[in-house]
């Protein structure tokens, strides 16, 4: 697996967004919030004198009405399209003006992550999916981080649903339960995490021939770790790979991954009672070889999960009567 660069550059921008101004209650007459109109003045029975408007009455006349949620999203939607990013938008909201004042939007799709959308030259789109992801690690290495303009459409803090529309397309077959963007290849190509329900979790990479998926039990030999998979799932999907094969016996207590060739990937499995097993499977994780621990010492240096009792030494000759 390559090393994974911290999510950054345009893509995941601090965004310092100003508030909208909100526009006046029309009831207010510049006599106190909620109270009731001035009564004009009367100077005869069959006269009255005409208030004069104040200028802050004349503003509140004159303010633009605000835009509907079809016009906002059009918006929105005329942004992201520039942007040249695949969402139809669904809902979009004005989150306010930048200090460039450009326009900036949360929208959500039809399909795929929603987006930050910002009014700029050139216009900016920014993923929810991969803004989420970033904080979070943020986060993680400073509770009290300021991490910028977050999404908050119910819709787009959805992780979970975007990143298994991934793992659906890169053909992980699991129940995702868990998952989030965690950063770049060295080739700059976005890894995201997936978390399976009861199994085994991946790593999956978005190249640009198509997703390449990496199991947690590899990304664990590998100086790395998932957060969403425990041992005990990743020894469930040890298990369930060895029914029906020769080492179909072996209670998997633990497992490890050892490394692969042409011939096929290597695993180390412990069992519960009796010795362990090295085993050989294919692309597909069908069981191609199994090697008991005590004769597989040439395979990638041997068991190291089972302790192999030492041959006893050979007699020697001389000493015999």
């Amino acid at each position: 697996m390559k090393t994974l660069a911290a999510i950054g550059g345009a893509a995941l921008m601090v965004v310092a967004i100003a508030s909208p101004a909100s526009a006046q209650d029309p009831n207010d007459r510049g006599t106190g919030f909620g109270s009731a109109p001035t009564e004009p003045v009367i100077t005869a029975p069959t006269a009255r004198v005409t208030p004069t408007r104040t200028p802050r009455q004349q503003r509140q006349q004159e303010a633009p009405a605000a835009p509907t949620p079809e016009e906002t999203a059009a918006a929105a939607q005329q942004i992201a399209t520039a942007a040249g990013v695949a969402c139809q938008v669904t809902q979009a909201n004005l989150l306010g003006l930048t200090a460039e004042q450009a326009a900036t939007y949360e929208a959500a799709c039809a399909t795929g992550p929603g987006f930050i959308l910002i009014g700029s030259a050139p216009p900016q789109a920014v993923d929810c999916v991969l803004l989420a992801g970033q904080a979070e690690i943020d986060r993680a290495r400073d509770p009290l981080v300021d991490v910028g303009t977050q999404c908050a459409i119910p819709q787009n803090t959805d992780v979970v649903r975007v990143v298994a529309a991934y793992a659906r397309e890169a053909g992980i077959a699991c129940s995702v339960d868990q998952g989030a963007s965690i950063g770049k290849s060295s080739e700059g190509n976005l890894i995201y995490e997936i978390g399976c329900n009861g199994s085994d979790g991946y790593w999956i990479e978005k190249a640009a021939t198509g997703w390449t998926t990496t199991e947690c039990s590899v990304i664990s030999t590998q100086n790395a770790t998932c957060r969403y998979t425990t041992p005990a799932e990743a020894v469930a999907t040890f298990r369930t790979r060895l029914a029906g094969s020769e080492a179909a016996a072996c209670d998997v207590t633990e497992g490890r991954y050892m490394g692969a060739n042409a011939n096929g990937a290597f695993y180390e499995a412990k069992c519960a009672a009796g010795n362990g097993v090295i085993v050989r499977f294919n692309p597909a994780f069908a069981v191609q070889q199994v090697y008991p621990c005590e004769t597989a010492q040439r395979i990638g240096g041997g068991c190291r999960l089972t302790v192999v009792p030492e041959a006893p030494a050979a007699a020697d000759p001389a000493t015999e009567q």
